[in-house]
């Protein structure tokens, strides 16, 4: 049964009050595949461009989005986050991984702000990125791990 669906079929949001308040953690990430020419403005790890540092302003736009999950996504509920950590490198793969760490104390887990930070870190990317090349393949988005309420999850099922 789907959460956000009440029993006359009408969304709904989840009704977290009776639920313990406990840490929850989300880790999220996605990859993008670019092509060499912009691999090859890489300095020192991080791609510069007439914006300013990409990789910096990407990770602070992860944090920002993280923060406006509940704006951006119906039925979300809106959650102080406690710590948010977006960092992007340069993967064995040559692809640009941006890991998105998200943590609470809350009812409530923060995947979907770990998601969206991780996926709006990704867009900017794109975005100060384009100029060089539209060649630009953000590729996969998914939760790596969570941990607090029902059941914890990790991607690699240990």
């Amino acid at each position: 049964m789907l959460s956000h669906i009440d029993q006359n079929n009408q969304p709904t949001m989840v009704d977290v009050s009776q639920k313990k308040v406990t840490v929850r953690t989300a880790h999220a990430r996605t990859l993008i595949v670019v092509p060499s020419a912009v691999l090859e403005l890489l300095e020192d790890g991080e791609v510069q461009s007439k914006k300013g540092p990409v990789f910096q302003t990407a990770s602070l736009a992860g944090v920002m989005g993280s923060k406006k999950t509940s704006e951006l996504i119906p039925l979300c509920h809106p959650i102080a986050l406690e710590d948010c950590q977006v960092n992007i490198t340069v993967n064995e793969n040559r692809q640009i991984q941006i890991d998105c760490l998200v943590k609470t104390s809350h009812k409530t887990g923060v995947e979907m702000e770990a998601l969206t930070g991780a996926t709006v870190a990704a867009l900017t990317v794109y975005d100060m990125c384009k100029a060089v090349s539209h060649e630009i393949e953000i590729r996969e988005t998914r939760l790596i791990e969570k941990t607090g309420g029902k059941r914890d999850y990790r991607a690699d099922g240990a």
